[in-house]
């Protein structure tokens, strides 16, 4: 590797990088999450009967607050401004999917990728404390970042 890691200082240990210098640009980044269940329970958070209630609007809110307090949950994160935050669920009743997509906004001078993939993940987990009195074998498959842009670095989109 060539370029060093911008967390860790010269002796080594992590550092909140100083974003001070860079020009403010408008950012935005959208992260995905999966959770997998039985068709019957995927059935049930698509008829609004979860056992808590309504599965899908908990689930969105969680993950709307979770983008908001990413900057307090990773260390090394800046708290940021957003402009936006959201997730927008998807329910695969007969695949027995629940899709999660989470999407921040800011100008600023970092990146908000740590914010939709928090809203992503605290949004997944929603969905399983929301539905473990149906089903213990929920699994949440993954979550990841599929797009960002603004800054230095540009446009970034999952192949």
């Amino acid at each position: 590797m060539t370029e060093r890691l911008t967390h860790i200082d010269e002796e080594g240990a992590a550092r909140m990088v100083d974003v001070g210098a860079k020009p403010e640009s408008e950012r935005r980044a959208v992260a995905e999450a999966a959770v997998r269940m039985k068709p019957d329970t995927a059935a049930a958070v698509e008829a609004g009967n979860g056992p808590k209630g309504d599965v899908l609007g908990a689930a969105r809110l969680a993950g709307i607050n979770a983008a908001k307090q990413a900057g307090t949950l990773v260390p090394l994160a800046h708290p940021i401004s957003l402009s936006f935050a959201d997730v927008r669920l998807e329910v695969d009743a007969a695949a027995g999917v629940v899709r999660l997509e989470a999407e921040a906004r800011c100008v600023g001078r970092t990146g908000v990728e740590i914010e939709a993939m928090a809203a992503a993940s605290i949004a997944a987990l929603t969905v399983y404390d929301m539905v473990k009195a149906l089903e213990r074998e929920v699994e949440i498959e993954h979550v990841r970042l599929l797009h960002k842009s603004g800054g230095k670095s540009g446009e970034w989109n999952r192949s």
